[in-house]
């Protein structure tokens, strides 16, 4: 891989929560590349690490040692100041989308204000540069004046998914975020996650537990357990080939409609 497609390596990277003694080792020593245009999925259970190593990606918590680099500048332990024009290249959407959202806003002022902070449109173009967003994330004209208890769960997330678009960044980093969704909505917003990186060459790091979810939308996978990285690969490889005994168990706990085949999974991982 040429230095020109590397996006976001992370190198060592250990991040502690707490202090002194009863600090917690949440990542430890963990590295992890994304190539230009890639979507790289980050599967585990809950507590391995997964949204801890987001945050220190996106530069909201900071690592204990190690290295975080985009676009070959390291970023690791910038200031709130220095970070702020990366924003514009770096984005997120948060798993939950009522608690991602104020609910004093409307959903055009939500995803309008990143354009304004930036001071990339104002007036008449920021409210036609907002509707251009809505719309191409599915919503309609009249959900601009809406408020988020007004919406779905779904128009919620894809409000986040608009407000995440709106500066046309090269990443955006995605954590759990279909999971609080229903199994209906959450194919519709992975189909648009999907849609909007071919129409965009967007770059995502799509974090989620379900490894079949990871999947649908990933090129290459890498699996959390306990704060490292214990398999990474092209994702049809992880899935249908796995090295590691943690990828089996996720793979295990994939539901499948028939019961049978679900015991006999389950029996084959526990025997091996």
């Amino acid at each position: 891989m040429s230095d020109a497609d590397l996006l976001l390596d992370v190198r060592g990277l250990s991040v502690d929560i707490g202090q002194g003694a009863a600090a917690l080792r949440v990542v430890n020593d963990l590295s992890l590349t994304v190539r230009r245009g890639e979507a790289v999925g980050l599967v585990g259970e809950s507590g391995s690490g997964k949204s801890t190593l987001c945050r220190a990606v996106m530069g909201l918590i900071e690592p204990t040692s190690g290295s975080v680099r985009f676009e070959g500048r390291e970023i690791a332990g910038l200031s709130r100041r220095r970070m702020r024009p990366l924003r514009r290249e770096m984005q997120m959407v948060f798993q939950d989308p009522y608690a991602s959202l104020n609910p004093r806003r409307r959903a055009g002022q939500i995803v309008a204000e990143p354009l304004r902070l930036q001071g990339v449109a104002r007036g008449d173009e920021l409210r036609e540069r907002t509707q251009e967003l809505l719309g191409r994330v599915g919503l309609e004209p009249e959900h601009y004046d809406r408020f988020p208890h007004e919406l779905s769960g779904g128009q919620r997330q894809r409000i986040g998914i608009a407000r995440a678009l709106a500066l046309r960044p090269k990443l955006i980093v995605a954590d759990e975020p279909v999971s609080a969704l229903d199994v209906t909505i959450r194919a519709q917003i992975l189909d648009l996650l999907a849609e909007l990186q071919e129409d965009f060459g967007l770059t995502y790091l799509f974090v989620a537990h379900d490894i079949g979810v990871v999947r649908h939308v990933s090129d290459r996978i890498a699996v959390m357990h306990e704060g490292r990285i214990v398999e990474v690969g092209a994702a049809d490889e992880v899935c249908e080939r796995p090295r590691d005994a943690y990828t089996e168990e996720l793979l295990a706990a994939v539901p499948v409609p028939d019961p049978r085949l679900a015991r006999e999974r389950r029996h084959n991982v526990e025997s091996e």
